[in-house]
C-alpha cells in the first residue's frame, strides 16, 4: 500500500467533501466534525458517484410522529437512489448487513513529518563551449 497526501487540512472544511484522484480511483474526503474519512466516489449499490451526494444527519423514530435527528453531519445519500451510507464506517443503511462503500485510511500529519531535510537541489553539470558578447542596457 502507498501514501498519498491529497490536500491540507484546512482545503477541507468541516461538512464538507473533497475530491481527489488516486492511481485512477476518485476518492471523497470528509471532514465529520474535524475528523476526515475517505470514501471510494462509487455507489456500491449501482455505481453512481456517491461522494457527490447530500451529507445529512439520520432519522431515528420510535414511534409515529416523534423523530430523533442524530449522526449529524455523518451520514451520505446517494444522489441516484437516496441510499445512505455512514461517511464514518462505509456501512449502508438500506442493507447494512451486505452492503458498504469502499473506505480508505486517513492520517494527519504535520509537514515536518512528510518532508524532513536536509533538502539538496539536483544539479546538472555546465561545460561553456564558446565565448559570447553580451552587452548590458
Amino acid at each position: 500500500m502507498s501514501r498519498h497526501v491529497v490536500a491540507a487540512v484546512g482545503e477541507i472544511a468541516p461538512g464538507t467533501c473533497k475530491l481527489v484522484t488516486v492511481k485512477g480511483r476518485e476518492i471523497g474526503v470528509f471532514n465529520v466534525n474535524n475528523e476526515f474519512f475517505a470514501l471510494i466516489n462509487r455507489c456500491p449499490h449501482q455505481g453512481a458517484p456517491l461522494c457527490r451526494g447530500e451529507i445529512l444527519s439520520r432519522l431515528v423514530s420510535k414511534s409515529p410522529g416523534q423523530y430523533e435527528l442524530t449522526h449529524r453531519g455523518e451520514m451520505l445519500r446517494c444522489p441516484w437512489h437516496c441510499w445512505e451510507f455512514d461517511i464514518r464506517t462505509g456501512q449502508s443503511w438500506c442493507e447494512p448487513d451486505s452492503v458498504q462503500a469502499r473506505t480508505y485510511a486517513v492520517e494527519i500529519e504535520p509537514g515536518s513529518e512528510l518532508a524532513k531535510g536536509p533538502f539538496a537541489a539536483e544539479t546538472v553539470p555546465v561545460a561553456i563551449e564558446q565565448d559570447y558578447v553580451v552587452i548590458t542596457v
